[in-house]
């Protein structure tokens, strides 16, 4: 997919913050046929948000150090009308591969991989299931939410003391968010068949809202506390996040979902014993191995979906408090997962 042909301008973008078509600097020269060049767009934010934008450039530095990439960059998106403006840059600039975050991404990553056949697009947290048109360029890397949700039931249950775990999730509208919760509740049951998790669904408001709630979610979490629930798992972008929150603030302890929730919320942190993360960094690094591969004709690109792995984050501030054997049975569960070897039982 490389274009051979040389061209008079080279750009280089590293960690630029909303730039617009037309306004880019000068780069190592990404149409030569040997130089393999990878760029991202994030999402809204910073590039180190300890989050889905700082995961998936982690993985573009490891495809960098793994040899699968000669040139990487990266643009921070302040505004959501510059999404498609800021993937331009990189295509103008005869870029092989282009990572974009986020599920807000999608339809503009599809609408890219229209445009630039002969770029490989890679969408973070995209699933392509909805995506009418079929993009050979394209793959959307996500993640077995129902493993997510299972592994959480699992230590939570293993770790209760009054017998009585929650969750607070966004709308169950969302195959997503189904998935978590039944996860949850298989994954508990796996352990203790006698323990029945309260799931809280954002059922009352749209689907984008139910995972943009804050508010909603601190109120569910006290709910759960007040019901002797005395660990919480949230999920659901800021709804289930602040619903972790919210749960800590009554004396409960929680379990986080996606990304490493210690980082992002330091006032969880004392009592968050793990979240189960999305490897972002090493989905995006294989990904980007694959579409070099494709490129020099070795293997094919792996369009549609493409499913990442899931795992545990480190125990933290309560690692001590965590029984050997708990820890050895999680560890032991996470390749169990991956391999199949153990199924959570959601469709």
């Amino acid at each position: 997919m490389k274009r051979i042909l040389p061209v008079l301008f080279t750009v280089v973008l590293l960690a630029v913050m909303g730039l617009s078509a037309g306004c880019a600097p000068k780069s190592a020269d990404c149409a030569e046929v040997n130089v393999f060049c990878v760029g991202l767009v994030t999402n809204l934010g910073r590039l180190q948000d300890r989050s889905y934008n700082q995961a998936a450039w982690d993985g573009l530095q490891q495809a960098k150090s793994a040899g699968s990439a000669d040139w990487i960059a990266s643009i921070e998106t302040v505004d959501v009308r510059d999404f498609g403006a800021n993937i331009d840059i990189f295509a103008k600039a005869k870029y092989d591969a282009i990572v974009t975050v986020g599920a807000s991404m999608l339809n503009v990553t599809v609408l890219a991989a229209n445009t630039y056949p002969d770029i490989y697009f890679i969408g973070v947290d995209q699933d392509q299931s909805s995506n009418q048109e079929f993009n050979p360029n394209l793959v959307g890397l996500v993640f077995p939410q129902d493993q997510i949700g299972y592994l959480a039931g699992v230590l939570a249950a293993s770790l209760t003391k009054t017998g009585q775990i929650g969750a607070v999730l966004g709308s169950d509208a969302s195959p997503a968010m189904a998935r978590y919760g039944q996860g949850f509740i298989n994954g508990a049951a796996s352990v203790d068949p006698s323990i029945a998790p309260k799931i809280v669904y954002h059922n009352d408001v749209s689907v984008d809202k139910s995972i943009d709630d804050p508010e909603w979610g601190a109120k569910q979490a006290n709910s759960l506390v007040d019901a002797e629930v005395d660990i919480v798992f949230g999920a659901g972008g800021s709804t289930g996040s602040n619903a972790l929150v919210g749960a800590v603030m009554r004396g409960a302890y929680v379990i986080g979902a996606d990304t490493d929730e210690y980082y992002a919320l330091p006032v969880a942190a004392p009592h968050l014993y793990t979240s189960v993360v999305e490897m972002i960094a090493q989905g995006v690094a294989d990904l980007i191995e694959a579409a070099r591969n494709a490129q020099n004709q070795t293997a094919g690109f792996p369009s549609g979906n493409y499913e990442g792995q899931v795992g545990l984050a480190p125990y933290h501030d309560l690692d001590s408090s965590i029984p050997d054997a708990v820890k050895a049975s999680m560890a032991e569960l996470v390749q169990n997962l991956r391999s199949g070897d153990v199924q959570t039982g959601v469709p």
